[in-house]
């Protein structure tokens, strides 16, 4: 298994904000934008509206292993930013919800090989 490569810099969180595409679900919001390498990167937040650390580190965790379950199907060349949305104080998060939904984002920005 990978080290996951990290989007660290508020700047390139800004620059996918503002220049890149996404797509949003009820639970998550993903940006993309090309980055001309031959490697994805990755950039997860959760902010304060979404809970208290223990559950916005806890949805981090679940979004972070999820992107590793389906980053080999993955092209290659793009940052991407995965925004956790507040979801309802019943609906707990696990890790085939998220799974589930970011599978799905990524289908909808085409950016998810056929393998």
């Amino acid at each position: 298994m990978s080290k996951l490569i990290t989007i660290k810099s508020n700047r390139e969180f800004q620059n996918v904000y503002r220049k890149g595409k996404y797509a949003v679900s009820k639970s998550l919001t993903v940006y993309m934008l090309p980055n001309n390498l031959d490697f994805n990167r990755i950039g997860i937040t959760a902010s304060k509206n979404y809970g208290k650390s223990v559950k916005r580190n806890r949805i981090r965790r679940l979004i972070r292993e999820s992107y590793r379950a389906i980053h080999e199907n993955l092209k290659t060349g793009y940052d991407f930013v995965i925004v956790a949305r507040k979801r309802n104080e019943n609906d707990e998060p696990n890790f085939h919800k998220t799974y589930r939904e970011l599978r799905y984002l990524f289908k909808t920005l085409d950016v998810l090989d056929r393998k």
